[in-house]
C-alpha cells in the first residue's frame, strides 16, 4: 500500500484511480478513503493522483493482463530454451506498456543477455529482468498465513523487517522452524512487530526461579504469563502448593540460586537478580 497526494479529488475505498509513481503513470486501486495520515508513515516524494480510471483505462489495464499472461508464458519457453537456471515469479506491463517487468528467483547470478534480447524482440518495449528474494516473491505472489489472513507483507506491511530467533524465544514460542516460520521460509514478520508488546510485558515480570513475597508467604516463580501479568509460585511453607498471582501482588526478593532448602518443584536456578 503506498499514500498519494489526492490532488484535491475525493476517493472512497475499491475505486480505480490512475496515479504518478517512480515507474510513471500506473493504474491502481483504493484501499483507503481520503484522510489525514501521520508524517512519518509517507514515504516521500508523495506522488500525486492523477484522476479516477475512465472505461478506457479500464479497457486498457484488463487488455494489460492478457498480454501479462502471454508474456510469461513465452519468457517460460526461453528459460528452457537457453537452460538458464532461474525461476519466473511474474511478469507486469506499466501502464503505458513502455516497459515490461520480469521476476524470477535464482540461488546465483544469472546471465540473462541474450534471453533479454530475445524477449525485447518480440514484445519491442524496453525489457526489465529484475531477480529477487523469496520473501519478494511471496509478497508478490500473496496467500493465506496459517493464521487464516492474508500475508502481512502483500497486505500492509511496506517493508520488510529484520526478524531474529531471539525475538521467537522472548515470546515464549516453539522454536520448531515448521511453527514460525511464513510460506517464504523464513521467520514470520509478525514475530517483530509483536516482540516490543512482550519484551515490555516481560519487563515487569518476575523471572521463572525468582523468590518473591507473596499474599501467603514466600515463595519461587515457576512459570509466568506476561501478557496476563500472572505467576504460578510454589510456595516455601507448602512446596507442592502451586498458587496463582498477579505480578502487581508479588514482591521480588532474589533468586533461588544459592539458597540452601530451595522448593523442589522449581527449575534448575538461573544467574542474575531480577526487579518487578
Amino acid at each position: 500500500m503506498y499514500y498519494f497526494d489526492p490532488s484535491g479529488m475525493s476517493f472512497r475505498r475499491d475505486d480505480h484511480v490512475i496515479v504518478d509513481t517512480s515507474r510513471g503513470i500506473e493504474y491502481g486501486f483504493v484501499s483507503m478513503a481520503n484522510r489525514d495520515v501521520p508524517a512519518c508513515e509517507v514515504v516521500l516524494p508523495l506522488r500525486k493522483a492523477i484522476r479516477a480510471a475512465t472505461p478506457d483505462d479500464e479497457q486498457r489495464y484488463e487488455a494489460n493482463l492478457e498480454k501479462e499472461t502471454e508474456a510469461y508464458n513465452l519468457c517460460l519457453s526461453k528459460i528452457e530454451e537457453h537452460r538458464l537456471d532461474m525461476k519466473l515469479v511474474d511478469v507486469e506491463y506499466t501502464f503505458d506498456n513502455s516497459k515490461l517487468l520480469f521476476y524470477f528467483t535464482a540461488e546465483g547470478r544469472v546471465d540473462f543477455r541474450e534471453l533479454v534480447k530475445d524477449l525485447a524482440s518480440v514484445f519491442r518495449t524496453r525489457i526489465e529482468l529484475r531477480q529477487i528474494g523469496i520473501r519478494d516473491e511471496a509478497k508478490l505472489m500473496g496467500g493465506l498465513g496459517v493464521c487464516g489472513r492474508p500475508f502481512c507483507c502483500a497486505s500492509f506491511l511496506p517493508d520488510f523487517v529484520q526478524v531474529s530467533i531471539k525475538m521467537a524465544k522472548e515470546q515464549n514460542l516453539s522454536l520448531n522452524s515448521a511453527k514460525i516460520s511464513g510460506a517464504c521460509g523464513r521467520l514470520m514478520c509478525c514475530l517483530r512487530y509483536e516482540y516490543d508488546t512482550y519484551s515490555e510485558e516481560i519487563a515487569k515480570t518476575p523471572k521463572v526461579d525468582s523468590v518473591v513475597d507473596t499474599p501467603d508467604g514466600e515463595g519461587v516463580v515457576v512459570e509466568t504469563s506476561p501478557l496476563a501479568g500472572l505467576c504460578k509460585v510454589s510456595l516455601a511453607k507448602n512446596p507442592a502448593s502451586i498458587q496463582l498471582y498477579h505480578r502487581d501482588d508479588l514482591k521480588v526478593k532474589g533468586s533461588a540460586k544459592g539458597r540452601k532448602n530451595p522448593p523442589p518443584q522449581t527449575a534448575q536456578p538461573k544467574d542474575g537478580n531480577t526487579k518487578s
